[in-house]
């Protein structure tokens, strides 16, 4: 029996949580869900002890043991964005350009700032701010290439108890001189961060190279090294995303097959490796994919703003390739997951796959720890995990609430929270067992 002298308290309500894909259909795969209406998460020192129904739970709590009523809401496993880049937060909803243009205009100049730790600093907390407000409790994130900017960021997420993901970007060519690395040198930089904060607490590093026309061949080749080397790093970079970028990789890299070439070529397409976007792919590209192991990152409201085109989910499905869900913030409008899934719907109406909302938030949870290989620490409510929880109000707003008072299953509560949602509808949410977030 656990006493009080540990950190302990239960939280109570209506709870769901996947245990596995639940497909495409209207009704998920059996066993797929785990829905409670009056369920009991017994949390001790930042995991999860036990879960279950209140009722049969309750008789083994301590005596005197602390319950967070959320009678009315909904805990769902914490949200999970794979591909953000966190210096962009200042430049999301800036006007009208396609991908080539929006880096030039807006991305490396306020990237540029962040030479200044203060202002890294001053920006990483108010991005963690707003992702522990939308209920987004990991996120796999895209610092600069200053290594003042990793730092700032690791540095918060440590303070908060975070399982985070983020890298120093990598890029020595075709960048303003302010962002420029040396070749080698910001290789170096990656392996010193590495080793301060890999693996510190709840954190892990992602080697960055922002995408391959940023990068000369000799950084692709020094990063594929390192990552040959330490099996347990995660690696982020774009793929495929506009057509002008895909005919610039094919003037700077020749001698590839294809895009997907030069990443192969380098030793950068691993089980644990995600590209961010991968619109434009054919079905061998994909194949390829699949086969590595890696997944892609479908950003749908980055896509839709930039007019990057539309993410062909049921292509990728078709060879077993892996897909994630992520904001991808600045180009991308918002950085709930809420967000997200409504977008990933409308592009899936445009093609004829639209997202049913049990796919849509298995994607945001298990689905998307399972992609970035952290499934054995987050992803479900279940015992053992670590207790990082959203907890959803379905009357957040009283135009959510008209809609959520008429239905009749949770499959339409669901959707109706994907389509009507907000920063609103997240009640709270706890990350390491810890309250990080209470609406007021």
């Amino acid at each position: 029996m656990t006493d009080l002298t540990t950190d302990t308290r239960v939280l109570r309500g209506p709870l769901l949580s996947f245990a596995d894909d639940p497909g495409d259909g209207d009704t998920p795969a059996p066993g797929s869900v785990r829905h409670l209406e009056d369920g009991a998460v017994w949390i001790v020192d930042g995991h999860i002890h036990a879960v279950g129904d209140y009722a049969e739970l309750a008789p083994h709590l301590p005596a005197g043991i602390e319950t967070v009523d959320y009678s009315g809401k909904l805990m769902m496993p914490g949200f999970i964005d794979s591909h953000v880049h966190y210096s962009q937060l200042d430049i999301m909803a800036s006007y009208g350009r396609q991908l080539l243009d929006w880096l030039n205009d807006y991305t490396f100049p306020e990237e540029c700032r962040f030479a200044d730790r203060a202002h890294a600093d001053a920006v990483a907390e108010a991005f963690l701010d707003e992702t522990l407000r939308v209920g987004t409790t990991t996120a796999q994130v895209f610092c600069t290439s200053h290594p003042g900017s990793v730092e700032a960021f690791f540095t918060a997420a440590n303070r908060r108890g975070l399982r985070m993901l983020a890298g120093k970007v990598l890029m020595d060519r075709n960048g303003p001189d302010d962002l420029i690395d040396d070749t080698r040198g910001g290789l170096a930089d990656s392996e010193r961060l590495i080793a301060d904060w890999h693996g510190k607490g709840r954190l892990g590093y992602s080697l960055t190279p922002r995408f391959a026309p940023t990068s000369t061949p000799e950084q692709l080749e020094a990063t594929g090294a390192v990552l040959r080397n330490a099996p347990d790093i995660h690696l982020q970079t774009h793929l495929s995303e506009n057509e002008g970028e895909i005919a610039w990789v094919s003037e700077l890299f020749p001698d590839n097959r294809d895009y997907l070439g030069v990443y192969e070529r380098y030793g950068l397409v691993g089980p644990r490796s995600t590209f961010a976007h991968g619109i434009h792919l054919d079905q061998g590209m994909r194949k390829r994919l699949a086969d590595a192991g890696a997944n892609i990152a479908f950003c749908p409201t980055s896509n839709l703003f930039l007019g990057s085109g539309l993410f062909d989910r049921q292509a990728c499905q078709e060879v077993g390739m892996a897909t994630s869900l992520a904001s991808d913030v600045g180009g991308g409008t918002d950085l709930s997951g809420l967000a997200t899934l409504k977008g990933a719907y409308q592009v899936g109406q445009l093609l004829g796959q639209p997202l049913t909302a049990w796919q849509g938030f298995y994607r945001l949870t298990l689905g998307n720890a399972r992609a970035l290989h952290l499934d054995s620490h987050i992803g479900q409510i279940r015992e053992g995990g670590e207790a990082d929880i959203v907890v959803l109000d379905p009357a957040a707003t009283p135009l959510l609430a008209r809609r959520t008072a008429r239905c009749n299953t949770l499959a339409e509560t669901l959707f109706a929270m994907m389509m009507l949602g907000d920063d609103r509808s997240v009640y709270a949410t706890w990350a390491g067992g810890k309250r990080v977030h209470a609406r007021d």
